[in-house]
């Protein structure tokens, strides 16, 4: 088995399951019309018939909801942790869950103290009767949160963190790829699990169907199964009139994991990817991979930031590329899988709404995201493609059975075709035999008359049939097409840049080329002579 030495070749003929599935997802629980005063005083004053609003009658709200959790909680025998500051709650949920025997349940509920965005009453002066009277605002302010960890049948672990206080907004947080194995083992498919994927399964099209099923809908369903079991603040008086959560998207991420079939060498691999992409976050780069314009300057420039960073966990690496508040991470999973991920924070970075059922268009964004990325990096790092370019042109063709001439490199005649090409773009009609004649016989330093026709239509053909040119229809007249264009200046330049080193070589007076070239050739013969090689 040979070692991957590309992208190309990792991803080509080294990758032995590749799956794309939705990964961790933050969701929004939250009331729309109460997230503003206006809505707020309509809440306390339509709906619940108070002449005043103050944030005296959210008390016996919040007060009633916390002890609607805490009957919850003794009624079904569950624990009540207190998270300590800076305990790692998913640490303790681990804990839990490494116990828990059945297939759906709620582990346990924990409390924490958090900063949030709440309403209060402030009292305010009249400036010109001196009478005091509240007044309703939003502030920051730090409040209790409960958060119930649970497992469910289809979607696994997963978390709701509800707001003790007025809007009682609440956050879900479940994994798609958690849901992807419940399903495929529901299926019967053979898989091997990874850590918040898959390692292997006897059959990967079943599989990624099967991951491209969880839709909004599946998940609204869920969310809405929990609240209908779970204590919150809105009684069914209020979700009557309209008052119960809406679910919006906060963060989602993509993934597309590819396991390799040589873990040792893809992490060799992926550390060589970052080196060669260490700058993939600039602008030009990054919008790319997400296909958006970025306006540089002016006054409609685009906001955010736009970088590349590597971060280390442990010995392993990780490549993080930001676009506005988005990002796209990529590293080396568990040692046998290259894990690439886009997390959206902002579905309108995208010019996408946040609601729920927007889902589809954030998945296209993302795992277009991940597929452009792979393609930046084979461009940057892997000459196979450019190899097959340049075979394209400086190879003999068989083209259905006829053979088509090479465009040599080293060939004067073939620099001369392609020194009239550059000259042959500013025509607007294009060109025809004379016309290519007449360039290129003085730059062969023949007169154009010593040079037949049919010598220019042979040309004319190997041009054509290797993409270089194209004819202009309906005309006996031609035009370079932009891969000839393009491989035209840069086979001159390259011819160019050797003749200048070639010209360093062949000197028998010193010049700076062969003083580096001896240097490398001493180091290579000290080293063949340390490793007891034969000259």
């Amino acid at each position: 088995m040979t070692l991957p030495r590309s992208v190309a070749d990792v991803l080509e003929d080294h990758v032995t399951l590749e799956v794309e599935c939705i990964d961790r997802m933050f969701l929004n629980l939250y009331q729309p019309r109460l997230q503003h005063e206006l809505g707020v005083v309509g809440f306390f004053k339509a709906h619940r018939g108070y002449p005043f609003v103050s944030s005296a009658l959210m008390d016996p709200i919040s007060k009633g909801f916390v002890a609607d959790i805490r009957r919850f909680v003794a009624d079904h025998g569950i624990d009540l942790v207190n998270f300590a500051p800076g305990q790692r709650k998913d640490d303790v949920a681990l804990a839990y869950l490494a116990s828990f025997e059945g297939t759906e349940g709620v582990l346990f509920v924990g409390r924490a103290q958090e900063k949030t965005s709440v309403f209060r009453t402030e009292k305010r002066r009249n400036p010109i009767t001196g009478a005091t009277y509240p007044w309703l605002v939003r502030r920051s302010a730090i409040v209790n949160h409960f958060y119930v960890y649970a497992v469910d049948a289809d979607f696994g672990p997963f978390f709701i963190k509800f707001c003790t206080y007025f809007p009682y907004n609440a956050k879900v947080c479940l994994n798609g790829n958690e849901w992807a194995k419940r399903q495929a083992a529901n299926a019967g498919l053979d898989f091997e699990p990874l850590d918040n994927g898959f390692a292997s399964c006897d059959d990967t099209k079943r599989l990624q169907r099967i991951c491209d099923r969880l839709d909004d809908n599946r998940i609204e369903r869920f969310v809405r199964k929990w609240l209908a079991r779970l204590p919150h603040p809105f009684t069914a008086a209020d979700r009557r009139a309209g008052y119960r959560y809406d679910v919006s998207v906060l963060q989602a991420e993509f993934s597309l994991t590819q396991v390799l079939d040589r873990p040792l060498s893809g992490r060799v691999f992926f550390e060589e990817v970052i080196r060669q992409n260490i700058d993939i976050g600039r602008p030009d780069r990054v919008s790319v991979i997400f296909d958006r314009r970025l306006i540089r300057r002016g006054k409609r420039q685009t906001p955010g930031r736009f970088r590349t960073r590597v971060f280390t966990e442990g010995v392993v690496p990780s490549l993080h590329v930001e676009y506005k508040s988005s990002r796209v991470k990529q590293y080396h999973k568990e040692g046998v899988a290259l894990r690439t991920e886009t997390t959206i924070n902002n579905a309108r970075d995208f010019g996408i709404g946040k609601r729920l059922h927007n889902l589809p268009a954030l998945r296209e964004v993302g795992f277009s995201a991940n597929r452009r990325l792979l393609a930046v990096q084979r461009i940057s790092h892997d000459p196979a493609s450019g190899e097959a370019a340049f075979a394209r042109v400086a190879q003999p063709l068989d083209l259905d059975g006829r053979r088509v001439a090479a465009l040599r490199f080293a060939d004067p005649r073939v620099h001369a075709l392609l020194a009239a090409l550059v000259v042959f773009r500013l025509l607007p009609d294009g060109f025809a035999n004379r016309d290519l004649r007449a360039h290129v016989a003085p730059l062969l330093g023949r007169r154009a008359e010593s040079m037949t026709a049919g010598q220019m239509t042979y040309d004319l053909r190997r041009l054509r049939l290797h993409g270089l040119i194209e004819r202009i229809p309906g005309t006996h007249r031609y035009r370079p097409t932009s891969f000839g264009f393009h491989t035209a200046i840069f086979f001159l330049d390259a011819a160019r840049f050797l003749r200048h080193g070639m010209a360093d070589l062949a000197d028998t007076a010193p010049t700076p080329l062969r003083a580096a070239l001896a240097r490398v050739s001493a180091q290579a013969d000290r080293l063949a002579e340390q490793a007891h090689l034969a000259a």
